[in-house]
């Protein structure tokens, strides 16, 4: 058993506390007083040096929990192994690729893999990371080369910063099996039947994926910007895009054309 100082919030303020880790549970010092069961935490998200702990019920009640790095960290790895969750054991490789080049340094280690309400957490003895289901882009099952053999891998593909990051899971074929149908139902509210969009929405999909803006998607497809708010418009509303910025555009009031027929005036 371990005591560690935190903050806690409660009743919309910040109180300062301490959280007695034990086995089965994590117990939390006056002024809280309360005990939360590992199995009753069914998500844990991480935002700057804070814990989100969502528990069972609808809704689920949210936990922020405030410390240093290191007491956040021990406090991730207990709950993510102990909490309600979909967990294997396995070797995973994460980040491996960023924006199509191999992370430096990127190599497999011996870790879990939990599945939470919200996230994918890979957790090793060095490192803990956190994909969110809502960012996952692509999961496949194939090969990969490890140790000049060709071994089966889950593929998982998600958004960062608007970059695709590519994480592998390595183990057993079997459990590989369990753990892309697991992942794949529980990202299945982002499968679509493929046939949502026309040949040239498609096309400004690819553009815009490979990292065009909207006036060079305009001059490569011809379309006016008129033709391409609709599609647009048309992606955000099938959930395949969002609003980033909005541009403007504007023309000239009779005040604004006399005061630039006047500054462009050559000097008398």
């Amino acid at each position: 058993m371990t005591e560690v100082p935190v903050k806690i919030e409660k009743d919309g303020q910040w109180v300062v506390t301490k959280v007695d880790v034990q086995q089965d549970a994590m117990q939390i010092s006056e002024p809280v007083n309360r005990k939360i069961p590992y199995k009753s935490i069914v998500d844990l998200v991480e935002k700057k040096n804070v814990l989100l702990i969502t528990l069972k019920g609808e809704p689920g009640e949210v936990i922020r929990v405030a410390s240093v790095e290191k007491v956040l960290q021990a406090l991730k790895r207990v709950i993510i192994m102990s909490c309600s969750a979909y967990r294997l054991t396995a070797y995973f490789m994460s980040p491996a690729v960023r924006g199509g080049v191999m992370v430096t340094n990127a190599q497999w280690e011996k870790g879990a893999i939990a599945v939470l309400k919200s996230s994918i957490w890979f957790v090793s003895q060095n490192k803990q990371v956190s994909v969110p289901l809502r960012e996952v882009a692509g999961i496949e099952l194939t090969k990969r080369e490890v140790q000049n053999k060709q071994v089966d891998v889950v593929k998982i593909d998600h958004l960062e910063n608007t970059e695709v990051v590519t994480s592998f899971v390595l183990c057993p074929l079997s459990t590989l099996n369990v753990l892309f149908n697991f992942l794949k139902d529980a990202t299945k509210d982002m499968d679509m039947a493929g046939n949502e969009l026309d040949a040239l929405g498609a096309q400004v999909g690819m553009l815009i994926y490979s990292g065009m803006d909207s006036h060079a998607i305009e001059n490569m497809l011809n379309v006016s910007h008129k033709d391409l708010d609709t599609i647009y418009d048309k992606l955000i509303q099938l959930g395949l895009a969002e609003v980033m910025f909005v541009r403007k555009e504007v023309q000239l009031t009779p005040k604004g054309v006399r005061y630039i027929a006047e500054a462009v005036k050559p000097p008398q």
